[in-house]
């Protein structure tokens, strides 16, 4: 790793904004970061090297930001939310049964052995894609708050068992692993939570803020890394670690100048260099060399907004039950482990990231149909 290997990367990255520059697409950033890490990795022209330990543990930072990030996006203190959790709660479960029976199926389908896996996928939803979706589109109403309940509790759900079935012959290791991780980020929540009552937050963040200290940002970090460490020796992912700290932090309220400092320090460098990584590590010609990887992923993908769609049972609208099915973190960190740890089969990592662009193509369009059967704020 070097100076110029950064900026080639920082450059590489630039293609995320350009390719989500169009609006009217709605795609996702990390489409074009993915892609460039793509042509740049072992698929295309392997300058970038994957396995570079600084790169490595860069991307590890990245990553563990990333999902902090995912985790202040669920809309925890959102009041609306609170009456229709019951009914998003009763969706997920819903979703989550149609799931398990359509992994097991594609699991013996293709031959993997990794159901609970594909389950898990195909049951996840991103409050990080479909939330700024809804902005976007102006979308509004008690459907769309239901909606956002049940993606907001697929997203946490699946987060949580992901490290769980990612490696089965592990899974009671992981399950130690996470619920210490939870129990070290609930106690977090506790400090923050009395410190808040007694007004010692808004202290600190009025002194940070006239000082320039940039107070709630050095300890989020310096929690974050901690609970990174923690996830690491007792061996489950850094995703857990983030994810459950941008929980905590989305619980509390996030001050709106944390909020910013945490977009650009992600957004801005450790984000991109992850998906270019990401990218980098992937070996998209295992997909050519085996049609069997392509039919996997659009088997993933199309399971998903399938699945989704069987809230049409429970009287929701078909548009909003494909755009719940959209997937970009759990698919992405499946990816990640999958390729760091070699649990999954050649040309599989990149089957999970093809399953997740079908369910956004899905999405893109169930948004626009959405808006025009009326949900758009008037």
């Amino acid at each position: 790793m070097s100076f110029e290997v950064l900026a080639l990367i920082s450059a590489a990255a630039l293609a995320g904004p350009v390719l989500a520059s169009r609006r009217t697409w709605h795609l996702p950033v990390v489409l074009g970061e993915l892609l460039a890490g793509i042509l740049l990795g072992f698929t295309g022209l392997r300058i970038l090297d994957p396995g570079d330990p600084t790169f490595t543990f860069l991307a590890d930072i990245g990553f563990a930001l990333v999902m902090f990030v995912a985790g202040t996006h669920v809309p925890i203190r959102d009041a609306r939310i609170r009456p229709a959790l019951a009914k998003g709660v009763v969706r997920a479960v819903l979703v989550g049964v149609g799931a398990t029976l359509a992994g097991f199926g594609i699991a013996q389908a293709f031959g993997t052995g990794h159901a609970a896996l594909y389950a898990v996928l195909i049951a996840s939803s991103s409050a990080a894609l479909v939330l700024p979706l809804i902005d976007s589109l102006g979308l509004e109403g008690t459907p769309i708050v239901q909606t956002v309940a049940q993606v907001a509790v697929a997203d946490i759900a699946c987060i949580v068992a992901l490290p769980l079935v990612i490696d089965p012959a592990q899974a009671p290791r992981a399950a130690a692993g996470a619920v210490a991780v939870t129990g070290a980020t609930a106690v977090f929540y506790a400090v923050l939570h009395a410190s808040d009552k007694r007004g010692w937050l808004h202290s600190l963040h009025h002194e940070s803020k006239e000082r320039g200290f940039a107070l709630e940002l050095r300890i989020n970090l310096g929690v974050l890394c901690l609970l990174a460490a923690l996830a690491i020796h007792s061996h489950v992912s850094i995703m857990l670690a983030g994810f459950a700290l941008g929980l905590v932090i989305a619980a509390v309220g996030e001050p709106r100048r944390l909020a910013k400092q945490l977009f650009s320090i992600t957004e801005g460098f450790f984000g991109p260099l992850f998906f270019v990584w990401l990218g980098a590590s992937l070996n998209v010609r295992d997909l050519g060399a085996d049609p069997s990887s392509i039919l996997l992923g659009v088997a993933l993908g199309l399971a998903a907004v399938l699945v989704h769609c069987l809230t049409r049972l429970v009287g929701v609208p078909l548009p909003l039950g494909v755009l719940a099915a959209a997937q970009l973190g759990v698919p992405v960190a499946a990816a990640a482990i999958g390729a760091q740890s070699h649990l999954l089969g050649p040309g599989e990592p990149s089957a999970l990231i093809l399953g997740a662009l079908v369910t956004i193509a899905s999405t893109t369009f169930a948004g626009a149909m959405a808006a025009r059967r009326g949900f758009r704020a008037p």
